[in-house]
């Protein structure tokens, strides 16, 4: 028979679904013996190594080039083959290392971060225990293949995915593949074949990891067939999209690229056609297409962004995309993992039910810190014998334990134990390592509970924990303070509702038990968990965090819609949504999610929904139906199970601490404290740097807007030539470039988060932003004009010369008056502060500096066709800039009075 393992398609998709001993046939293994060594070497041609390949690697060089294909940088290049062709080689060199500077800033952000699928392949263990040949032997995980029998113990990670032959009290961590807050409990025994991935107890899967107990599996998948590498192939499959910001500018550059060309060209035919000479014609073309597209706005842009990340970074995230802060800002959705993002992942017990009434239980986390309490009232626990002994019991009853270092109180072992060990901490009970344990009857799917038979002064002491209603159902007794009453049908109905509100409000339950036995009695489990005395019921949850409702309500008064998205039950995501502020109604279930059509959940989405019991799958669909609808989705997450859609979202948001190295590389951005609160303070962050931008493209379009109008009236009104090109270039790399930047540093205005997202479709420059920018360009442009024609007088070259010095000066310096207008869109500036951003008033100094330098300096009157100014030059100059501010301050300051009217008559 050919060796050739997983005969049937069926069998390979449910695994989980058959028995055992069919999976060792069809892979053609024996579950003592393992596989011989020529069949590992067949199976291993077979199926490749077990690890994940890169199915498009990306080069370094590839990224180098990506930094360089935006159409604004094009336009740079372009100009600085401009400057060379017309002489001006300084000019050119100016330009092109702006243009590297761009570049290597992007390069570095970009290449610093790891890839997400050479982070998949870390994850994997580098070594396993297997049977082969009837001998137990450590090795490679590399080399596993199909029919490969491993086996696990507490704390190893799985190094395939695998079907269980034997397992003895095994518990996994599948949190970073499902996102289940607690671990999970396994078995062999076969499950449906309906079952989600959260409930495949028969299986488990790369990437996680055991918690308790011991097991033997059989390999079933390796390398990419597993869910870890399904997983990776659809991050893989998911192409990065740029974000809207690069699009906007994208389209602006191509528009000011074209409106260049078009009107150099128009104003130099209409000129030579009227008599003008066919050079001067050309440079003044050139001088126009130069003053139309604004050279230094991809560099502002650049570096703004790239000043923005040390702010991003002191509000603990981390941007692994330059431009991911923009897109951040524009998020109308924000998609949520529960389990460590909006929640600490730390079981905590809240509520103890006992027969004498609920007693609530204080504190946070591993944390041991907390009280005991009744309707708010703090309780002595040494005066509650029946507190006491369900928390001894509790103790007992476990294997988990708490060790403190310098992180703080860390827990070993399975969450829900360590959750019981803390609870008795906080009534300072000494932990307990079963000295006189004689019997152990562990937790399996099908039990459900777990009982520790340990000696007694008089016989033996059964504690036993487990599902309330498989102890309910073997308890006669209860205690009541420190009293054994009879269980009666009254006390029975009273503890099953006490449990079901637990449940109801997404608590996990367990109950607490214990029985006291002769010496000579049987020590079955049978015999040993019967007639159990019920000591109370303890509810526990993962607590949300501390900061997270606050920062829910904040993304909602910023109009920001939160999403909860889970693979927990949906009792617990409802609880959670509650706690955090979600006004949530409804929680829908991965398998509801899949009878929905895409129109079905786009309407859902509209509702307030959380949802259950989710795979990668579905947080992809509904990431890509909101996006569909027009949202912009930003998507947080910390586990494997959340890559493809962190990816998919315009922007990925992974948590820095818990997160999975898997999650960071799909990410766009790290939060560096995993706290939920971070993501609106980033938010604000976005919205404050893509109002700057805002800013400095309108200033910038404003000053560029005076240089044509300047220089085109000025051609209709047959005059000499106004501004050279090496001079518009000045303005526009030098002077304007650094007082753009310097309102890339503007703080944040008061309303930023107080109003809605903008439109993903709103432009770049709306029609409000176009008229200020002619409006002000006008000015800018005329009054340039009537300075260069009052000095104008006669043809002499010297006279011209003046003339066009004051032009050019007059120019740089009603634009820097011009700045000061853009300090704040809507307000006046005495209301944003004048000094509130000192590096614009420093911006200033210099470059009026530099342009004194232009013109005094005697290499710079060379290169830049300037002669010395007399000081009544200067106040002339300074004259005509003044109202440029001035005026429109006016305007500012009146139109926020008539609104301010306008809301009190109201």
């Amino acid at each position: 028979m050919s060796d050739s393992p997983l005969q049937t398609e069926t069998l390979r998709h449910c695994v989980y679904a058959a028995e055992v001993d069919e999976i060792a046939e069809s892979l053609q293994t024996n579950l003592s013996r393992g596989l011989r060594g020529e069949q590992v070497e067949i199976r291993l041609k077979q199926h490749g190594p077990n690890t994940l390949q890169t199915t498009a690697e990306t080069h370094w060089y590839e990224v180098v080039v990506r930094q360089f294909t935006d159409i604004l940088i094009l336009i740079l290049v372009v100009a600085a083959i401009i400057s060379v062709a017309v002489g001006e080689v300084t000019d050119a060199i100016t330009i092109f290392a702006i243009v590297v500077l761009n570049g290597a800033l992007g390069f570095a952000q970009e290449w610093k971060a790891e890839r997400a699928l050479e982070a998949l392949r870390d994850m994997l263990s580098p070594r396993c225990k297997v049977i082969r040949d009837s001998t137990e032997q450590e090795i490679d995980a590399v080399t596993l293949v199909p029919g490969d029998l491993v086996r696990l113990e507490t704390g190893d990670d799985v190094p395939a995915d695998l079907r269980l032959a034997q397992c003895v009290n095994l518990k996994m961590d599948e949190s970073a593949l499902t996102g289940e807050s607690v671990s999970v409990a396994k078995a062999s025994v076969p499950v449906g074949e309906n079952s989600p991935l959260a409930q495949r107890h028969s299986m488990v899967w790369m990437g996680t990891a055991v918690t308790s107990g011991r097991a033997i599996g059989i390999v079933v998948a390796t390398g990419e067939q597993t869910e870890f590498g399904r997983i990776a192939t659809l991050t893989e499959s998911i192409g990065r999209e740029t974000t809207p910001l690069q699009r906007k500018l994208a389209v602006l550059g191509k528009q000011l690229g074209f409106a260049a060309v078009v009107i150099a060209i128009m104003v130099s035919v209409a000129g030579w056609a009227m008599g003008k000479p066919l050079l001067e014609m050309f440079l003044t073309g050139v001088s126009l297409a130069v003053a139309v597209v604004p050279e230094g706005l991809p560099a502002v842009v650049t570096l703004t962004m790239a000043l923005g990340i040390r702010a991003m970074v002191r509000r603990k995230a981390l941007l692994r995309r330059l431009r991911a802060a923009e897109g951040l800002g524009a998020a109308t959705v924000v998609c949520t993992d529960k389990t460590g993002t909006l929640t600490q992942n730390q079981m905590t017990v809240r509520t103890i039910w006992l027969s004498g009434g609920s007693i609530d239980v204080t504190g946070v986390g591993y944390d041991p810190a907390g009280h005991f309490e009744v309707a708010g009232e703090k309780i002595d626990y040494h005066q509650r014998s029946d507190l006491l002994k369900l928390l001894e019991t509790s103790l007992h009853c476990n294997h988990a334990r708490l060790d403190r270092d310098g992180n703080g109180w860390q827990e070993r072992g399975e969450p829900t134990e360590s959750a019981l060990v803390v609870a008795a901490y906080k009534a300072w009970l000494e932990p307990e390592r079963h000295p006189h344990a004689v019997q152990e009857h562990s937790f399996d799917s099908s039990r459900k509970r777990m009982t520790i038979v340990e000696h007694d002064k008089d016989g033996w002491v059964a504690h036993i924990k487990g599902a309330p209603e498989v102890i309910l159902s073997r308890c006669t007794q209860v205690l009541d303070d420190d009293r054994v009453h009879e269980l009666t049908e009254t006390r029975r109905q009273e503890a099953e509702a006490a449990y079901n509100e637990m449940a109801n409000g997404g608590l996990r339950t367990l109950a607490i038990a214990r029985r006291e036995l002769p010496r000579n009695s049987s020590l079955e489990a049978d015999t040993v968990e019967e007639n159990l005395t019920l000591l109370g019921i303890v509810g526990m949850m993962d607590p949300p965090r501390a900061e997270v409702p606050d920062a829910i309500g904040l993304a909602q008064s910023a109009g920001i819609r939160v999403v909860m998205i889970t693979g927990d039950s949906p009792a617990t995501a409802l609880a959670i949504a509650h706690s955090v502020g979600l006004p949530s109604t409804n929680a829908i279930t991965g398998q509801e999610l899949n009878e929905m059509d895409d129109d079905t959940l786009s309407v859902t989405l509209n509702n307030d929904v959380v949802f259950a019991r989710t795979t990668p799958e579905h947080k992809l669909r509904i990431v890509e139906i909101l996006q569909s609808d027009g949202h912009i989705v930003g998507m947080t997450g910390d586990g494997v199970n959340d890559a493809p859609a962190l990816k998919k979202a315009d922007i990925g948001i992974a948590m820095g601490l818990r997160g999975t190295d898997v999650a960071k590389g799909a990410a766009d951005i790290v939060l560096t404290d995993d706290n939920f609160s971070s993501i609106v303070g980033a938010i604000e962050e976005g919205r404050r740097q893509y109002d700057n931008i805002q800013k400095f493209v309108r200033y910038l379009l404003s000053s560029n807007t005076g240089e044509v109008v300047a220089i085109f009236v000025n051609i209709i009104i047959g005059g000499p030539l106004i501004l050279l090109p090496v001079q518009i270039l000045w303005m526009n790399l030098v002077t304007d470039g650094m007082t753009a930047v310097a309102l890339g540093l503007e703080p944040a205005e008061k309303t930023v988060m107080q109003r809605p997202p903008r439109k993903p479709t709103e432009p770049v420059l709306n029609w409000s932003g176009i008229g200020v920018i002619l409006g002000l360009g006008a000015y800018i442009g005329l009054a340039t004009l009537w300075l260069f024609h009052h000095y104008l007088g006669h043809d002499d070259p010297e006279t011209v010369m003046l003339a066009e010095t004051v032009a050019f000066t007059g120019i740089v310096l009603i634009e820097k008056a011009n700045v000061l207008n853009f300090r704040s869109l809507d307000s006046p500036l005495l209301s944003v502060g004048i000094f509130t951003n000192p590096w614009v008033i420093i911006a200033i100094g210099v470059t009026v500096g530099l342009q004194v330098c232009a013109v005094y300096v005697p290499f710079l009157q060379t290169a830049l066709h300037t002669t010395p100014l007399r000081l009544s030059d200067w106040g002339m100059i300074l004259a005509m800039a003044a109202p440029v501010f001035v005026v429109t301050e006016f305007a500012k300051w009146f139109r926020q009075r008539t609104s301010v009217e306008k809301v009190s008559q109201k």
